[in-house]
């Protein structure tokens, strides 16, 4: 990104974070994403190319840490960075409360939706032995339309493809509900009283999934252009 020309602090930070597509993995970073494969997933639309390429600026600003362990390579946020954290987060709570929500077809992406959710089960809360969680969305194409969480008390994954195990829960859908959900938009609990997220599997299982998925961190902040949700 060519510079500001200006010395004022404000000019040189946001040639750092303000530089496209630098929000969005420091977003990742603060979220928990420490492996290049994990970050990527969550900014998907950013080449390999370029998201290497930022995370080396990021590197060379003192923002973030690259670190070897065990062979494996991983990102941290340094003290700077750390500083960062209330920053992005406020910058997301704003945007939920001033910015009109467009919601077009392109950006109710389940993938993105499903993976943020992986990474926000409630743990503590979920069976002892290993659940799986089928959700279909009846809106995306064939190889969009299945996906799965995996989980127990000791952590979630995400399968795009089917990870060979009895489903114990379906929950069908279309992507803009779930987005809607997950943003705080539409209440889960009127979602499945209206029909608009279904539910399959044992009783006790059903009743206990609000418990298991806690929302996006901007869930509570309330809009000020309320979005209008079709009957």
């Amino acid at each position: 990104m060519k510079g500001y020309g200006q010395f004022c602090p404000l000019a040189l930070a946001s040639e750092i974070v303000g530089e496209r597509w630098t929000p969005l993995i420091l977003r990742e970073l603060i979220l928990g994403a420490r492996r290049f494969n994990h970050i990527h997933h969550g900014v998907p639309r950013i080449s390999p190319a370029l998201l290497s390429k930022r995370l080396t600026t990021l590197q060379r600003a003192g923002i973030v840490e690259r670190q070897t362990i065990d062979t494996r390579v991983e990102y941290c946020l340094t003290e700077a960075g750390t500083e960062l954290i209330p920053i992005i987060e406020q910058l997301a709570h704003w945007g939920k409360r001033w910015l009109p929500a467009t919601l077009s077809q392109d950006r109710a992406d389940p993938d993105l939706i499903v993976w943020d959710m992986h990474r926000r089960m409630a743990l503590n809360k979920l069976p002892l032995t290993r659940t799986v969680i089928e959700f279909l969305f009846v809106d995306q194409p064939a190889f969009k339309q299945r996906r799965w969480l995996v989980g127990d008390r000791q952590g979630v994954d995400l399968c795009i493809t089917n990870p060979g195990f009895d489903v114990d829960l379906v929950a069908t859908t279309d992507s803009r509900t779930l987005t809607w959900i997950w943003f705080g938009d539409l209440p889960l609990a009127q979602a499945i009283r209206e029909d608009k997220l279904r539910l399959q599997g044992a009783q006790h299982l059903c009743q206990a999934f609000p418990g298991w998925l806690q929302l996006s961190p901007v869930a509570g902040t309330p809009r000020q252009r309320p979005i209008t949700l079709p009957t």
